[in-house]
């Protein structure tokens, strides 16, 4: 079973800042590589969607997947699609973050 993948506004909004963080400190191409790599990460939920960290403990049902050690990615999962509810660069305190947006 194929589950569909869909990115939430706040998500899309995460990913179009760590685009324009990484042109700006390091090049266009490189931004478009990374972030294009993290979409793709994204996308291979689809297949298999709670092979990421659970973290009920943050919000129910919440699950998180890290990439290249730099960002991190958090999803819910339900009987047919994953919501990648965010995508969380460098240091950034993304239980606070979710928290404050519940």
């Amino acid at each position: 079973m194929r589950f569909q993948v869909i990115f939430t506004p706040e998500a899309e909004f995460q990913l179009k800042a760590l685009y324009e963080y990484i042109a700006a400190e390091a090049s266009p191409a490189t931004a478009k590589r990374f972030t294009d790599a993290i979409v793709e990460r994204c996308l291979n939920l689809n297949t298999m969607p709670h092979r990421g960290t659970p973290r009920d403990d943050i919000r129910r049902g919440l699950r998180t997947l890290s990439f290249r050690r730099r960002a991190m990615i958090v999803y819910t999962a339900d009987a047919a699609q994953v919501a990648i509810v965010g995508v969380f660069y460098g240091g950034q305190d993304f239980e606070a973050l979710i928290r404050e947006n519940e």
